[in-house]
Parts: structure tokens; sequence; C-alpha cells
């Protein structure tokens, strides 16, 4: 049981009111009132139909009450009309409680059928492996795990890929920094590598680019290896990438985060992909050879209201587009798969991971889509939407693909500061090639060491082991929280300090309310008496946690149609808002009865299955101890 069928119960009875008073068929909306006085669902059917029967929206509502409670009825008890129009209904909570929780115990509890098994694949981080991730990257990282965790539990076969820019030019600076610059290609003790590369090589080679014209001559020189993939120079490259990804994997997987297949660039590059979908676009007339004006000799998509983009330029060459069309025609299976995989690494969570090779000793897997969501910042967009265009074209399926778009994350004045840098009082703009950035690796760390010493003040009988344990969980809840609870065409400016509070709307606030529904239960000393009579729970507070509790598959719904991780962020919030609320205002272990008490540890359990299993889709663990 969940809102979803008191939503169908009063959806089909007005409907069928409505027909046979003869009522125009009208699309009306079915939701959770916004106010008390509104009961538990309000129906805007009145103002609807306003207009075409010429009757005040009450009177409408006032007609359809009266109708209503003629029939007969499971879930609902009551029907009114309110002043303002609306009609009004309140729940029959002697039979809504006890089968809200009930269904609240399944292992599947909140999965909806919406995908049908449809294959869907989800993209994202593809940072370039060349430096460490910082918090700016983390959001991409986060909202594409997230996304894929959404729609697997509605029922999506979700494959979630990893694109490896590995014949780039910011490989290219740190190949040029390891050969002709004079940096070593070992990490000094106690430095990750990748952090390494982005911290030191990165920035001070292209510092020197501006002083250095000799070394600008030879990183095209090394661009132009990595691409053909036969020197010393390119099987070099390809070991600093693998080295660089694998630190870059390991913050990944601290962070919670898995994949199904990495993409390597350089192999889809000499994969012949372009070639094929280069012809595929010439014959479809979506590119066209330039004959006059700036671009004569060049491949262009002709734009309508932009400025024509070159595919191919007068020299041959193909531009930074010509690369992405080919791989998102091989995500969605419009072009053949010239891949075999082979096995990268098995992950913390046993999911093995899959990497792309032109080996065809390796084996053949399918890791394409019907649908293709690629998690891109929103500084990409007129690229994607050109992309988008064309695989409509070729899909002959307008939402075949589609870029899920984001906005930066800058750091607050006091987080800046832990960097050295003094910002005015304002917040800072990130840039790895400027070395302006805090890293994933020190936030983690930094998050980890305050929270061990919080854990450990309430915590005193706690073991070491335990403490790094919660310390980590929280650590990495907080993060992941701040990163999710934003609209993406936000601006995040992240705070260290303000991501870890205890209070409002944080990931360790919501941690801290499941942590205490789990000591509860631990004092009740005893298992939850399922068979006892539920419907004892009337209070206001109890039958707020219960609606929450039941409304899970309704926001699992919303945010897989609407592609937002915020929805189910702020679900979490509101179920621990409102048993916290509970809590606060509702004796559990000291009920008045011993049957009231056992029904309330029922309903405190149901909340920390409920919790926890909407924590699970935001890739947050839920604590025993905080």
């Amino acid at each position: 049981m969940t809102l979803r069928l008191l939503f169908n119960e009063i959806r089909v009875g007005v409907k069928q009111i409505c027909d046979r008073l003869g009522y125009p068929e009208t699309e009306f909306d079915v939701s959770e009132a916004s106010r008390p006085e509104f009961g538990d669902v309000s129906c805007n059917i009145g103002f609807l139909l306003a207009k075409a029967l010429k009757k005040r929206p009450f009177d409408i509502a006032q007609t359809l009450a009266e109708e209503y409670k003629k029939k007969s009825k499971k879930y609902v008890l009551e029907v009114f009309a309110h002043d303002s129009g609306y009609l009004n209904f309140t729940a029959n909570y002697s039979l809504f409680i006890p089968e809200v929780i009930h269904a609240s115990l399944l292992l599947d509890y909140g999965k909806i059928d919406l995908g049908k098994n449809s294959r869907m694949v989800v993209e994202h981080t593809s940072v370039n492996p060349n430096k460490a991730l910082h918090v700016g990257h983390v959001r991409n990282i986060i909202i594409g795990d997230t996304i894929a965790r959404i729609l697997h539990k509605a029922s999506y076969d979700v494959s979630v890929l990893n694109y490896v820019d590995d014949s780039g030019l910011q490989v290219a600076d740190i190949i040029v920094g390891f050969k002709y610059g004079g940096f070593s290609d070992k990490a000094p003790e106690g430095q990750k590598f990748d952090h390494y590369c982005g911290d030191v090589v990165y920035v001070k080679i292209t510092e020197r680019y501006e002083t250095d014209k000799h070394l600008a001559e030879l990183r095209s020189q090394v661009l132009k290896e990595l691409e053909e993939g036969t020197s010393e120079i390119a099987k070099f490259g390809d070991e600093i990438t693998r080295r660089v990804l694998d630190e870059q994997l390991k913050t990944c997987w601290r962070l919670g985060v898995t994949y199904d297949c990495l993409n390597f660039e350089s192999q889809i590059v000499r994969s012949n992909l372009w070639s094929t979908a280069f012809e595929k676009m010439k014959s479809m007339g979506i590119t066209e050879l330039e004959k006059e004006g700036k671009n004569v000799g060049c491949w262009v998509i002709k734009a309508e209201s932009e400025e024509d983009k070159v595919l191919v330029r007068s020299n041959g060459t193909a531009t930074y587009v010509a690369k992405d069309i080919p791989y998102a025609a091989w995500k969605l299976g419009i072009l053949e798969d010239p891949f075999y995989y082979k096995h990268y690494a098995v992950q913390k969570t046993g999911r093995v991971l899959w990497q792309t090779t032109l080996d065809n000793k390796e084996t053949k897997l399918n890791f394409r889509g019907d649908m293709v969501i690629t998690v891109i910042d929103s500084r990409q967009s007129r690229l994607q939407k050109i992309i988008t265009k064309i695989m409509s074209d070729f899909k002959s399926k307008p939402d075949a693909y589609r870029h899920l778009g984001y906005e930066s994350v800058t750091l607050s004045p006091e987080t800046a500061k832990t960097l050295d840098l003094d910002t005015g009082g304002k917040s800072v703009q990130m840039s790895g090639r400027k070395g302006i950035y805090v890293s994933a690796d020190y936030v983690l760390d930094v998050l980890g060491s305050r929270t061990f010493e919080e854990a450990k003040k309430r915590n005193p009988e706690l073991d070491e082991l335990n403490l790094v344990k919660i310390s980590e969980q929280v650590a990495i809840g907080a993060l992941r929280y701040a990163m999710i609870k934003q609209d993406l065409d936000k601006i995040i400016t992240f705070d260290l300090t303000e991501s870890l509070s205890l209070e409002g709307d944080t990931g360790p606030y919501i941690q801290y309310a499941y942590a205490r529904s789990l000591r509860i239960l631990e004092k009740a000393g005893r298992e939850p008496n399922f068979k006892i009579h539920l419907d004892q729970l009337e209070t206001v507070y109890e039958k707020n946690l219960v609606k929450v509790i039941a409304s899970f598959d309704l926001q699992v719904e919303d945010a897989a149609k609407n592609l937002s991780p915020k929805v189910v962020a702020k679900y979490c919030y509101q179920l621990a808002v409102t048993f916290n609320a509970f809590y606060e205002h509702v004796k559990v272990l000291s009920a008045e009865s011993e049957s009231l008490t056992d029904a309330r540890i029922c309903l405190v359990y149901s909340f920390k299955e409920t919790l926890g299993k909407a924590l699970q889709l935001l890739g947050i663990a839920a604590p025993e101890r905080m």
C-alpha cells in the first residue's frame, strides 16, 4: 500500500462521477494536500470545470463531494469541498496505516515499473586522466551515480559508462612534462600519482608554454603521436593515463560510485566508427561540404540560429565534435560495435568493471542502450544540442539521447582559505589548469577527520576501527548530499563546515535521524510485532510520518521521469524532519499501554527501512551510530 493506491481510488471515483453527471472529460490533478485544512488529498477539478459549466469551483466541488459520499470507499474516510474550491479527502487511517507499514517491509519497497527493463546507458565522470578529481568533478560523478541508482529502482536495465579521454591535449601536457619538462614520472613519497600529475606537472608545464615556444611545439607532436597510437611516446602515454585513471577510480570507489565499462577515446578514434558515422551523415544530408565563405573546403553542420559547426576542417582533420558523434551513435546501438571487452577490476560491491579494447581475443558484451543520458556540465550545452539533434535524426526518436547538464561548483570564502586563497569574501571558481581547486580526496579526508573527533565524543565506548567507519560514512554522506540537494541549474557554493552540520538540510542530519531510530529499536529490546493492531497510531505526528513513508514510490517516479536526484534528496530530508517531529512529541517506549508501544515500535522500524532504502538511492550509508 502506498499513497498511489489512495490517489488512484480517488481519481477513478471522481472520473466515474463526472462521467455520470455528463461533465466534460478533463485531465485533473490528485495530490497531497498543501494545508492541514484541506485534509490529506486535494483535487483541482472544480477549477478546471468552472468555465465549461459556468459555475463556481466550490459549487462543482460540493456537488462532487455529495456524490462521492454515496460511493463505496476503501481508503477514503471523508470527502468535502473547501471554500477555496478544492475537492478534498481524508484517508481511512485505520486501514491505511497498517497497509503502509506492512508494505514498507518489502525488500523492493519503492520500486516502480517505469522502465519495463528497457536498456538505459548513463555516462558520467569522464574526467581527463591527467589530474586528481576535484570537488567540481564530484558533482558530475554523484549526479550520474544517483541517476543510475534511481533509474535502476524504476526498472531500467542500466549500464554505467566512464569515457576516458586518453588522447587529448591535457594528457599531452603531462607527457610533455615527463618527457621534455624534466619532471620525474614517479610521485614523491606519500603523494598520490594523480595529485602529483595535476598539482605539479600539469600546472607547471602549462605555465612554461607561455615562455618556452619549443615546449608548445613538442605538445603538438605528442598529441599527434597519442592519436596515432603506435610510437613509444603513445605507449608511454597509455601507461601514464592508466596510472592516473587507477588513482581517480580509487577516489570514485571511495565515494561509493561504480561503473560497468571504461571507454577509451584512443580506441574510438582507431575503431573506424567516425568514418562510418560520417558517411551516414553525408547520406542523410546532415552535413555538407562548404564551397565558399570562411569555411570553404570544410564539412559543416548547418545551424538555423547559430554559427555553422565545422565537423571536418579543409585539411581533412576532424574537430572535437567529430569524436563525440560516433561515440554517441555507438552508445545508442546505431553503429555496429567494433569493440571487445577486457576485464579491468572487481569493484567493492562485486560489480565487474570492463574496458573497451580492439583486441579480438577478448569478450563480446553489450553496454549500449535504447536511451542514453550523458552527464556533462552546462558549458557543453551547445555541443550536446548538436549531438542530440543528430542522434534523433539517426534514431528517429527525439528523446533517445539526453544531455543532463548542471552548473559548476565554487568554493566558499572560508573553504578557499584552506588553500591559502584570499578571495575578499567572495566564492571562487575552480580551475585545474591554474591549480585552484580542492581535491575530492582532501575534502573527504578533512570531513572524515572532523567527523571522527565528533563521533569519538558521542561514542566513547567504540573502538577506533568503528569510529573510522562511521566518520567515513558521514563524510561521504555529507559530500554526496551537498552535491545532490540543489537544482542542477544552480551553482553550488561548497563549504566544508556547513556540509557537516547535524542541523538543517544536510546529509549528517538525515543520517542522524536513521541512527536515532536504531537506538530506539535497540532500547526496546524486542523485535517489532507486526501482527498487533496498528490502527492505534492516531496522533497527527504518526499519521504524518506514515504519509511520508507511503509516498516513497511516487518520489522515485518523479525523480526518474524528470532525471532529478534532488527529488529523492528532498524526500529523505522530509522523512527525517517528520520522524524527528514524531520523536519529539510522541512517547515510544513509555506509551500509555504495552500494545501502543508495540505499534509505535513498528512505525519506527518502518521509518528506518524506508529511509535506508531512500538513502541507498543517494549512495549514502545509513550508519548505526553518529
